[in-house]
């Protein structure tokens, strides 16, 4: 049976209110945390209590993650996404490296930014692990493991206001620097 540490309460409570089976996504950390140690069979809980994820800057592929989590930013924002925010969440989650949030206008239009940003990790070659969604569209996480993408409409993104979940973490500069504002 997994036990969930304190700082994954959060989660839990946004799978539970998704009704997303939050035991897949326990299963799924320990998975990484075991791919991540070298070993693929349970470990015993240490009573040292555990610090942050390292930063993956020695990871290979950690410069084409970054890239791929930028270059998301940049596509939802010309496609007329709302309030797009990355946040570099690699000293915080043993989940995740990068977390985006945008806001869509329609429930078309949240389901059109989802299918895009599957194309773009086509196109660079990043797989994604999952995607899912509520009923009426009104939220849809894709998950590409190293990043993952929470498009919602402005009601919903209110009502789970993310951003105060993962505030303490750093946000990334994606937007493009243009000649203009270079000078």
């Amino acid at each position: 049976m997994l036990i969930p540490e304190k700082r994954h309460v959060p989660l839990l409570f946004f799978c539970c209110s998704h009704n997303i089976d939050a035991t897949l996504i326990m299963s799924r950390m320990s998975k990484q945390s075991a791919k991540k140690s070298g070993t693929t069979r349970s470990v015993k809980k240490s009573s040292a209590p555990r610090t942050p994820r390292q930063a993956t800057s020695a990871r290979s592929g950690d410069a084409k993650l970054r890239k791929f989590a930028i270059e998301s930013a940049r596509l939802l924002s010309d496609l007329h996404a709302e309030d797009v925010v990355l946040f570099d969440v690699r000293k915080m989650s043993d989940v995740t490296d990068y977390i985006l949030i945008a806001t869509g206008t329609s429930d078309r239009q949240i389901r059109s930014l989802g299918d895009r940003v599957e194309e773009l990790s086509r196109e660079m070659k990043i797989d994604r692990y999952g995607r899912d969604a509520d009923g009426s569209a009104t939220w849809i996480v894709v998950d590409f493991v190293d990043t993952v993408i929470h498009l919602f409409d402005p009601a919903a993104r209110a009502h789970y206001d993310l951003e105060m979940l993962w505030g303490d973490a750093p946000k990334v500069k994606w937007r493009r620097v243009t000649r203009s504002a270079a000078d």
